[in-house]
């Protein structure tokens, strides 16, 4: 509950936090358990568990794979595209609906825009700065498509190779 106090997380990344706990308290039981009866449990059985208590958090909305892509997309929006913000979704175990995918497109052109005037005072000068901004919108996660309309909006004719 901790976890999910500080902030949203996704159904799989509460799996991966939780299995190792689970696994210890198995661990831990069986040790206090006397040798004869001690037997170990299904493989499944942990992940059974962990999966009903997962369902339980679901079941009374502690844990919402709707408010984890929202609220990622809430923190990444500003300063990542649309190609990041998924993968990170993608690596989560999510998927946006698409009223987001949608709200996500539309902004994009802005968003990708106001990264570029935070990082580049001025449009390139030459092909060598060219590429060099249009690496960086890359890497921050915008597609192909939306770094060139910035960067011929910027001043700087983009190559279209």
């Amino acid at each position: 509950m901790q976890w999910l106090a500080q902030r949203e997380h996704s159904r799989a990344e509460m799996q991966r936090k939780l299995l190792p706990h689970a696994r210890a308290l198995v661990a831990q039981a069986q040790a206090g358990a006397s040798p004869e009866s001690v037997e170990a449990p299904p493989p499944g059985e942990v992940m059974a568990r962990v999966n009903e208590v997962l369902d339980w958090l679901e079941a009374h909305r502690y844990l919402s794979e709707q408010r984890f892509a929202e609220s990622r997309i809430q923190a990444r929006a500003a300063r990542h595209g649309n190609l990041r913000i998924r993968r990170e979704l993608a690596q989560h175990g999510v998927t946006l609906d698409a009223e987001a995918a949608q709200a996500l497109q539309a902004s994009e052109f802005d968003r990708a825009r106001e990264v570029w005037a935070r990082k580049f005072e001025a449009p390139a000068a030459d092909a060598a700065a060219r590429a060099r901004q249009a690496r960086f919108l890359s890497s921050r996660g915008f597609s192909p498509e939306t770094v060139r309309r910035v960067l011929r909006a910027a001043g700087a004719p983009a190559d279209d190779d």
